[in-house]
């Protein structure tokens, strides 16, 4: 679930007591579960959309020093087989698109790009890119949560942490411990859960260092499906994609 791993309270927030240290299955809040289980659902019936992030991340030096850095990004989406994603950082632009026959990867300040042939659901293709040529796609749950995919029986912890505001939509905030990770989301209220804020705390380093990410969305998009079609630009050169199982 926490491929997406690459802010202070509102005034409205509301603290939560802490969750006393108890087994597991005392720790996990079933309403929390079955929040992520509505978002999930929701997600798996938008058909076409535009989704937005922002994220920033912290690497941990030597030193225990943080050094903090961001990106941003943005997909174009029309399920259930094509999609354009961007992903732009001061060191690196790339692209995706996937047209339902081929996915291709672009890296335009290199003028080179890597196709490979696919015709699976945005799903199927997330988990190819990543487990088969390590290629993580941003925003890679929202094609994961409500599918067998994105199991939740790993979750050692679960909790409600009140609401808080994001811009102006309305949150519900979970928090959530799995493994060596805690995580924390903010999903608008209402029945049309949508994921506006998400926070990853990596508890294996004794730093804590975490990620942070914002997504705005657009549920009526004017992109046409044109946008998913890669056109290879002048003078680029295409590039094999070696498998993972090849190196």
């Amino acid at each position: 679930m926490l491929t997406l791993a690459l802010a202070a309270p509102f005034a409205h927030a509301q603290s939560a007591p802490p969750v006393p240290a108890k087994s597991t299955a005392s720790a996990i809040d079933p309403g929390s579960i079955q929040a992520l289980k509505d978002m999930g659902a929701h997600l798996q019936t938008l058909t076409r959309f535009k989704v937005s992030t922002d994220l920033t991340g912290e690497r941990v030096l030597a030193d225990g020093q943080k050094l903090q850095h961001s990106a941003t990004a943005d997909i174009d989406v029309h399920r259930p087989n094509m999609l354009r994603a961007k992903m732009v950082s001061p060191r690196a632009v790339r692209e995706i698109f996937y047209d339902g026959k081929l996915a291709t990867i672009a890296i335009p300040a290199q003028k080179s790009y890597s196709t490979v042939e696919f015709t699976g659901n945005l799903g199927e293709l997330v988990s190819k890119l990543e487990d088969r040529y390590g290629v993580e796609m941003p925003m890679a749950d929202m094609f994961l949560w409500g599918t067998p995919a994105a199991p939740l029986d790993k979750i050692e912890s679960a909790m409600n942490a009140g609401q808080d505001f994001i811009d102006n939509d309305l949150c519900d905030h979970y928090a959530f411990r799995q493994g060596n990770v805690d995580w924390q989301i903010w999903i608008t209220t209402g029945d049309k859960p949508l994921p506006r804020k998400l926070v990853i705390t990596n508890r294996s380093d004794e730093a804590r260092p975490q990620s942070v990410q914002y997504f705005d969305w657009n549920l009526k998009p004017t992109f046409k499906d044109s946008v998913f079609n890669f056109t290879p630009p002048k003078g680029a050169t295409a590039v094999e994609l070696r498998s993972l199982e090849n190196k």
